[in-house]
């Protein structure tokens, strides 16, 4: 079934439905069927890192490195919020710096209080699945392969993840770039994992079979049972770049954006603290959760179900797959206590 033109939404603060402007769509469309079904060689040309990342610096730093479209004028044509910033709208001089910036979380981002509430790690479009066939919300191996996702040589965490519940987070160009943790918890994996860089585009990710598996990203584990975790057991946060991205820069910081730094086993984390950044582009979140262990906020399930909703997953897909646009920080759901493991 071809997916529909439209892309819709659901805006969760609002619960209004929602049209998305999908940046480059036309060339998105062109690659993943033209060139995808015409010229292999060329198509793994322009998926190629080398090829993204000199699209993203023509685009952000040479082309459109004009001041008379940034700070304020190009935030409010992104539809981004220039209250929200942490540093003047006039600094952010740059297209980079504006897709780069920081904003006052801990003000326009709460987070709600509770220790087994799971909080969204991004501003994006979230949509809910499960690997386990006799699950309601069960998805066919689709966006990923889990085996492939995880990296070949990681069989410890395939296993522990087989069956997992998953939540896919797609951030678009205007987002806030810094991605924040979900849950609390040690660290028990961080690596990276090589691929190429597909667009997060929804024409592409039902076009392409396991795109998110094929692309380049990061992987950390998290255990949250223990002292002071989220208590929902192990959680893999997968950070996946996209056409243009630069790169994922590690800068945890337990307080505001202060001290940044890279993760490393054995390290303690806190909840809805700043994780990475995206450097400029389109990307992706994808959170694995053990099976059984998370319930998952109804109004999300209700949203991804909506029929009246002109959804190119759902086009694409034969059923309902509809996203809520979502903040940072807000709640995702909160560790199953039918599977009690208290710390």
């Amino acid at each position: 079934m071809t997916p529909a033109l439209v892309h819709q939404y659901v805006e969760r603060l609002t619960g209004r439905v929602q049209d998305e402007r999908l940046f480059g769509d036309p060339i998105v469309r062109w690659l993943y069927s033209s060139a995808r079904e015409n010229s292999t060689l060329l198509f793994r040309a322009l998926t190629h890192r080398r090829f993204t990342s000199l699209l993203g610096t023509l685009r952000y730093d040479l082309y459109f490195g004009s001041r008379k479209i940034c700070g304020r004028k190009l935030l409010a044509r992104l539809g981004a919020s220039a209250s929200e910033c942490l540093d003047a709208p006039e600094s952010l001089d740059t297209p980079r710096k504006v897709f780069e910036r920081r904003i006052r979380y801990w003000e326009c981002r709460p987070m709600a209080a509770g220790k087994s509430w799971v909080v969204a790690p991004a501003d994006a479009r979230v949509l809910l699945g499960s690997l386990r066939s006799h699950s309601q919300i069960f998805v066919k191996h689709k966006f990923f392969d889990l085996a492939e996702l995880l990296g070949a040589e990681k069989s410890a965490w395939q296993r522990e993840f087989a069956g997992a519940d998953w939540m896919l987070f797609r951030l678009t160009p205007e987002k806030y770039h810094y991605t924040h943790t979900p849950v609390a918890g040690r660290v028990e994996d961080f690596y990276a994992v090589e691929g190429r860089c597909h667009a997060c585009n929804p024409y592409a990710a039902v076009r392409e079979v396991s795109l998110l598996s094929k692309n380049s990203r990061t992987v950390t584990i998290i255990q949250t049972d223990v002292q002071g975790g989220t208590g929902i057991g192990a959680v893999a946060m997968v950070e996946v770049v996209a056409l243009m991205i630069g790169g994922i820069e590690p800068c945890y910081s337990l307080e505001r954006y202060a001290d940044p730094r890279p993760l490393t086993g054995g390290m303690v984390v806190q909840k809805g603290c700043p994780k990475a950044l995206f450097r400029p582009g389109s990307s992706a979140v994808l959170l694995l959760f053990q099976p059984g262990r998370v319930n998952f906020s109804p109004d999300l399930l209700q949203n991804q179900n909506r029929a009246d909703v002109s959804s190119r997953f759902s086009a694409g897909l034969g059923r309902p797959l509809v996203e809520t646009d979502l903040q940072v920080r807000s709640t995702l759901g909160s560790a199953d206590l039918r599977n009690d493991h208290a710390n």
